[in-house]
């Protein structure tokens, strides 16, 4: 049975049969812009999923013209954004407000991809760098905005994209602030694939994913958030105790059997 959620008019999210969950940021007339509204309504979707029964992965897309066009400059230039916690203070785990709209991407237990089309600047493009997994159109254009306006990229920018883009390009990207396409995007890191219709592309990956026991492709992203910060031997220990919960449980024999009888899985949460 599809399932949907709404915030307002800013965020929708339906989930279908397969557990696929299409999140779309729906403020089209303003190219998906990030105001005030928006902020609380991603981060109400993202609480939303977290606890989302039968979910196994997550679309990110954007209506209309644009993934993103970043932040809403006449909201910015209202202080909308100010807000009475200072930035440092960290308000969700390891991370203040603004800075999870792209860390709970990463966060989320199952996997995101984020499909990418027109317009993905600035606030866009470090929520786009939440995503495991970044499916742009060719003629997308993507820019890293921020110091256009004064400001520094500062929701996850330095994190999320430390190991996946290189350092030198990623410093030449946030100085001068020159826009790039989907198809560079694709060639420098930025995204994973670049795809004329990167939403049914993006689908289709979430739909490979949706197929697998939920208990392993959980575990798989874990170890994969860990891998980036964790040293030689502390990763190798955590893919040794994540292996040790898998083997011999219900999700992982029943993945084994439905293989053999090629048929289905038919798995339970974890």
């Amino acid at each position: 049975m599809r399932r949907t959620w709404q915030d307002g008019d800013r965020v929708t999210i339906a989930v279908d049969d397969a557990g696929i969950a299409q999140v779309r940021l729906a403020r089209a007339d303003k190219l998906n812009a990030i105001d005030g509204a928006m902020v609380d309504a991603l981060l109400a979707a993202g609480s939303a999923l977290y606890g989302w029964p039968g979910l196994r992965a997550v679309v990110l897309a954007g209506e209309g013209r644009a993934f993103c066009a970043g932040l809403d400059l006449a909201a910015m230039a209202g202080n909308s954004f100010v807000t009475e916690a200072p930035l440092a203070e960290r308000t969700h785990g390891n991370a203040n407000r603004f800075q999870q709209l792209a860390l709970q991407w990463r966060k989320l237990p199952v996997p995101v991809i984020a499909a990418i089309h027109g317009t993905c600047f600035g606030g866009g493009l470090q929520i786009a760098a939440g995503a495991d997994i970044r499916v742009a159109a060719p003629d997308a254009r993507l820019a890293v905005m921020e110091v256009k306006w004064g400001l520094v990229p500062d929701m996850g920018h330095y994190a999320l994209w430390r190991g996946i883009v290189r350092d030198d390009v990623l410093r030449e990207l946030t100085f001068t602030h020159r826009e790039f396409s989907g198809e560079e995007a694709a060639r420098l890191g930025f995204a994973t694939h670049a795809d004329t219709d990167p939403l049914a592309r993006a689908t289709a990956i979430a739909r490979e994913i949706a197929v697998n026991s939920p208990s392993a492709v959980r575990a798989a992203k874990l170890l994969s958030n860990r891998a980036a910060d964790a040293g030689f031997d502390a990763a190798l220990l955590a893919e040794s105790i994540e292996q040790q919960h898998l083997i011999g449980s219900r999700n992982q024999l029943e993945a084994v059997a439905s293989q053999m009888q090629r048929r289905p899985g038919e798995f339970v949460d974890p």
